[in-house]
């Protein structure tokens, strides 16, 4: 799909503002209103019985659905079981902490190595970018489940086997590719006159990157930071290949998974288990969520 040059004589800024003006009204219209509004209901209603779930007791969860329950009663015992429950000599605020020191580098490092990669492929000429830039965006065809079991071989070779940086890199490779092409393309479209006016001023690549495109990138990364934190932490199944054998390094998900006994027979603990899962993320999503939105909108129309 081609977009047509603005006229002779209509300014880039005022094509931009139309545009924007337009894409404004049609996600404000009466139907897009409703639709937002189906999707919330869907999404809520679930959230809502599991919290309403998580306390009622173990007899009311068997006997009857959640909508039955609002009146009462209500315990906090399956909290205070989850919390103090331990599996493996952890318990779940281990699980939690886990989670958290696994999360944070797992986001930090592929977006710090993402936007280096993504400056060079923009602006940086070299032999072969164009060529190295499609085998990137290729790999986000790899299935990660291919990868794994080289991926667990080269880490026991290297003796890695047992720690963080299993999980921290195997998320960190995992999301390269993705996070390359997204800052590639926000990069691309960032006018060339800046950049030209900052190396006439003597600015190398270097002082161009800090000084001028880090602080156009910021809604970029942060939504995509955002993305990255909630695929971590919602993440099972590198868990469970890479970290899922020891407890000192096991996340919340691996936890949560156990936590109904190896019977099944305390899956009603489940409900406050993961209710105490999804606070921090929706915690982190409501704090960033203005970021996120910019993020998603950045790029979007192009001058």
């Amino acid at each position: 799909m081609t977009t047509s040059a603005p006229p002779v004589g209509v300014p880039a800024t005022t094509t931009i503002a139309a545009t924007a003006t337009q894409a404004k009204k049609r996600l404000t219209s009466p139907w897009a209103s409703l639709i937002a509004i189906v999707v919330a209901v869907l999404w809520t209603v679930p959230t809502f019985g599991l919290l309403v779930t998580s306390f009622r007791r173990p007899i009311d969860i068997t006997r009857s659905g959640w909508w039955t329950g609002l009146t009462g009663p209500f315990t906090i015992d399956n909290y205070q079981r989850v919390l103090n429950t331990s599996q493996g000599g952890a318990t779940f605020k281990d699980y939690f902490i886990n989670s958290i020191v696994i999360t944070i580098p797992a986001v930090v490092i592929p977006l710090t190595i993402a936007s280096l990669a993504a400056y060079a492929f923009a602006w940086i000429d070299f032999r072969g970018r164009n060529f190295l830039f499609v085998c990137v965006f290729a790999l986000q065809i790899v299935p990660i489940q291919v990868t794994m079991i080289p991926l667990l071989s080269l880490y026991v070779d290297a003796g890695l086997a047992g720690t963080f940086w299993t999980v921290w890199l195997s998320h960190s490779i995992f999301a390269l590719p993705l996070a390359i092409f997204l800052l590639h393309n926000f990069m691309s479209e960032v006018p060339r006159e800046l950049i030209e006016a900052a190396r006439v001023d003597g600015a190398n690549h270097v002082r161009v990157f800090f000084s001028v495109m880090l602080p156009l990138l910021r809604p970029a990364l942060a939504a995509f930071g955002i993305f990255q934190f909630l695929w971590v932490w919602n993440d099972l199944l590198v868990a469970l290949v890479f970290a899922g054998g020891s407890p000192q390094i096991t996340p919340l998900t691996v936890g949560l998974a156990n936590l109904s006994g190896t019977r099944g027979t305390a899956w009603y603990l489940l409900s406050a288990g993961a209710f105490i899962a999804i606070t921090l993320p929706v915690i982190v999503f409501l704090s960033l969520q203005r970021y996120f939105v910019r993020g998603l909108l950045a790029g979007s129309v192009k001058g």
